[in-house]
């Protein structure tokens, strides 16, 4: 099982990136999907998140300005971030998991950096 994430960088205030993750190893298309971040000395936190059948949640502080979509050809999650702000900096994770009869199946991705300075 790989969860490969890819897209972090540095931006100015106002900027945009897009962070990719690609899976492999696991039936992806049946997993849910999200993205966590973590700035340092806080706890990590849900960002966004995508059902099997697409339903999506975001934290509040995003909503309006980040896009989680999936593509199950590709087995990618991508996140689409405009309009970021200092406040969005840190490591973002991707994240797969399912609630299986025996309990929950929970898949992990590198980080990848996110920072958003002028």
């Amino acid at each position: 099982v790989q969860l490969q994430a890819s897209g972090g960088g540095s931006v100015q205030p106002g900027g945009s990136l897009k962070l990719s993750c690609e899976a492999s190893g696991f039936s992806f298309g049946i997993f849910s999907l999200a993205w966590y971040r973590q700035a340092p000395g806080k706890d990590r936190e849900l960002v966004a998140a995508i059902a099997p059948g697409g339903a999506t949640h975001y934290h509040v502080s995003v909503m309006g300005r980040f896009t989680i979509s999936r593509d199950n050809t590709q087995n990618t999650v991508s996140l689409q971030m405009n309009s970021l702000k200092p406040e969005d900096t840190a490591v973002y994770y991707c994240n797969a998991w399912r609630k299986e009869d025996s309990g929950y199946v929970d898949y992990w991705g590198q980080g990848t950096q996110v920072t958003v300075s002028s």
